[in-house]
């Protein structure tokens, strides 16, 4: 039988040991790492599909994990979270963003595995490991409300219906729409940043922060792939680190030791710096 993969991502050893010492008592689930921080924790998904990550509400590393659950909410195929946390304070938030359950430290085993029971509810089938996890009367249960529905198609209707299936798998006819806005997921909700209100976007480990005029979003979009996506929307790579809207630059100022700065508009002046090799690269794009 296939057991849950499991991944421990709290910043404090005595829980993480606590934790592991709990889990080995309930049977269906297998503690395969720990990690202390959000960057840790998304590097070890990249090289093991785990199934489901007990979740501290504060992490090392400057990303909460909150802040983690929205990463993961833009992936494909994400483990199923159960936060783990001192207080209710961040319940209401964690079960938004999709979390199957939210514990208080300390917890009992029986708390614990009802809270298994829970993630293995939601697994998908696909990943091979329900089927053999639920209980025989549960997975009877779930299997009796598989049903399918046979609805006769009319001679008309079946000439519609094949015609569409026709369109959806050609190829050749799908046109690709871009939208001119950008979607950020964020507290559960997908919110759609038209490109015009993004000021500029920084580069932070392997995501990026968007700044709008009032606002900052953490995203999982690595700052090289949006330059691709923004670069015919007038965005510049003014630095490693820095992509902005050059709708937003109100004023190029020269600064010492031949360096360059750019200010944006808005109540809030915000200063980016421009590196030495990509200034000729700007001045050309602005005919100066």
């Amino acid at each position: 039988m296939k057991k849950l993969r499991c991944l421990l991502v709290h910043p404090d050893p005595q829980i993480r040991v606590d934790l592991r010492k709990m889990l080995s008592e309930v049977k269906g689930i297998k503690v395969l790492g720990e990690a202390v921080s959000s960057f840790e924790a998304l590097e070890m998904l990249e090289s093991l599909p785990y199934d489901v990550f007990f979740l501290g509400t504060e992490l090392e590393g400057g990303v909460t994990g909150i802040e983690m659950a929205q990463i993961l909410n833009q992936r494909k195929g994400s483990p199923v979270l159960i936060f783990l946390a001192p207080d209710e304070s961040l319940a209401f938030k964690g079960f938004e963003l999709g979390a199957t359950d939210y514990l208080l430290w300390p917890v009992t085993v029986e708390r614990l595995k009802r809270a298994i029971e829970r993630a293995i509810l939601v697994l998908p089938q696909e990943r091979g490991v329900r089927d053999g996890l639920l209980a025989k009367p549960l997975q009877a249960k779930i299997n009796a409300e598989e049903e399918t529905l046979h609805l006769p198609l009319g001679e008309k209707e079946e000439e519609l219906f094949l015609e569409a299936l026709r369109k959806a798998w050609d190829r050749k006819q799908a046109r690709p729409i871009e939208i001119e806005k950008l979607p950020i997921n964020q507290d559960g909700r997908l919110l759609l940043v038209p490109y015009s209100n993004i000021v500029f976007i920084e580069a932070y480990e392997d995501y990026s922060y968007v700044h709008t005029s009032g606002e900052k979003f953490l995203t999982s979009y690595r700052l090289k792939n949006l330059e691709e996506r923004l670069r015919r929307h007038r965005f510049f790579r003014v630095h490693r680190k820095y992509l902005v809207n050059l709708e937003m630059v109100t004023e190029i100022a020269s600064m010492p030791g031949s360096n360059f700065m750019l200010r944006t508009a808005g109540r809030k002046k915000i200063e980016l710096p421009i590196s030495r090799r990509r200034i000729g690269e700007l001045k050309q794009l602005l005919n100066l």
